[in-house]
C-alpha cells in the first residue's frame, strides 16, 4: 500500500510568516508549545525546535522571507508534526553540496540542512524555484 494514502488529513496547527528576528522567535515558541501539547519529550522537542530554528533562518537569510506551516499528522497507528518552511528565494542550486556536512553559503557552520535533516525523522527539499523543506518528526 502507498505510505501516502496512509496519511490522515493533516491538522493545521499554526501559520508564520518568516520576514524578521521577531517572526523567527515566534515561531520558536508556536513550534515548542505545539510539540509540548502533542507529547512529544522534552528531548525532541528540543529536536524539533532547533531544526525549525536552523530552517527558519535559512528562510529568512537566504530566501529573503517566506513562511512556515505547522501541521498534527496521524499515519496508522502514529502522530506527528511536520513543518513545511517556503520561501521565493532564488533557490538552492545544488542540494546535494548544500546538504553536505561543513558546506556554508555564508558565515555559518554549515549544519543547517544538514543538521536539521539528521534532527528529524524525514526531510524533503524542493527547489529551485524557491525553496520548500518539508521535515517531520514522529512520535
Amino acid at each position: 500500500m502507498d505510505r501516502e494514502k496512509l496519511i490522515v488529513t493533516p491538522l493545521m496547527l499554526g501559520f508564520q510568516e518568516l520576514k524578521t528576528e521577531d517572526d523567527l522567535i515566534e515561531m520558536r515558541s508556536a513550534v515548542k508549545r505545539h510539540a509540548a501539547d502533542m507529547g512529544f519529550s522534552a528531548l525532541n522537542q528540543t529536536k524539533i525546535m532547533t531544526a525549525a530554528s536552523e530552517l527558519g533562518r535559512n528562510v529568512i537569510e537566504h530566501g529573503h522571507g517566506g513562511s512556515v506551516q505547522i501541521e498534527h499528522i496521524r499515519e496508522l497507528d502514529r502522530d506527528g508534526i511536520r513543518l513545511t518552511f517556503t520561501d521565493d528565494g532564488p533557490g538552492i542550486a545544488d542540494a546535494r553540496l548544500a546538504l553536505s556536512d561543513g558546506y556554508t553559503s555564508k558565515k555559518g557552520m554549515g549544519l543547517g540542512l544538514s543538521g536539521s535533516k539528521r534532527l528529524m525523522d524525514e526531510f524533503e527539499l524542493i527547489s529551485p524555484p524557491g525553496t520548500t523543506v518539508m521535515v517531520t518528526k514522529w512520535m
